[in-house]
């Protein structure tokens, strides 16, 4: 199965699951998005890899138009679901991948993201794209978790991700977020960072993740250095915190 078969399957089947989680639905960051887009009056917003669609949620009411764009036809059916319950008539879908954007050049005010692009397989290309499609004087404003400058921590941080979840491709550090934006032309500041708090037994449930991956998890958890059970939190029943960071760029 090709990886972005893998995407669009983990993320179908899990929809409901990630529309209903606190993790995903609630967040300082949203407020923020929120804000941000309200000083754009009338915006045209693309949400990418919108998920269950919680960002795009967060900036309908203070957007003229908003664009939920996700690689899985389950998800988007899960996001025009809930924002026709939610009374958000400027929410529209599409479907398709981050590195091929099907709209016309200079078409929105704001490219939004959230939770999305660690799975995405060329972030660069994406990003690419994402000038491409933004018109003049507008911005862009990524959240995802963050990866570790220390390789140590590192690693136990993408094995377990990816032991979680096998369509993840990489957590990138702030320093590589930063590259990849001025690469596609963008002047970029790291807005913001902070900690989340990963409930162990709901965070598999949610990805419907193996029982043999879960205590393969646990395992690399268990055995993991003290060092790496610090930083991370790592409780006994699994739960630990992940850094997260939000970019913004223009």
């Amino acid at each position: 199965m090709k990886h972005h078969d893998q995407v669009a399957d983990a993320f179908g089947s899990t929809a409901a699951a990630y529309l209903t989680s606190q993790v995903h639905a609630t967040g300082a960051d949203l407020q923020t998005l929120a804000a941000s887009v309200a000083a754009t009056p009338g915006a045209a917003v693309l949400d990418m890899g919108c998920g269950a669609g919680h960002a795009s949620f967060a900036v309908a009411a203070h957007a003229g138009s908003v664009v939920a764009y996700d690689i899985a036809p389950q998800m988007l059916a899960t996001v025009a679901s809930a924002a026709a319950e939610r009374g958000f008539s400027n929410i529209r879908t599409q479907q398709g991948a981050a590195e091929k954007l099907p709209f016309a050049d200079a078409s929105f005010d704001w490219v939004v993201s959230r939770m999305s692009a660690h799975h995405w397989h060329d972030v660069p290309l994406a990003l690419a794209e994402v000038r491409r499609v933004l018109k003049p004087g507008g911005r862009v404003l990524f959240i995802d978790i963050a990866g570790s400058e220390h390789p140590l921590l590192d690693t136990h941080l993408q094995a377990v991700e990816v032991l979680r979840d096998g369509s993840h491709i990489r957590d990138y550090r702030a320093d590589e977020w930063v590259s990849f934006f001025a690469a596609a032309g963008f002047e970029v500041d790291v807005r913001q960072r902070w900690r989340l708090d990963i409930e162990f037994g709901s965070w598999v449930a949610r990805m419907r993740t193996p029982e043999a991956r879960v205590l393969a998890i646990r395992a690399l958890w268990g055995s993991a250095p003290d060092e790496v059970r610090d930083y991370f939190d790592v409780k006994d029943d699994g739960s630990f915190k992940l850094d997260a960071l939000m970019i913004e760029a223009w």
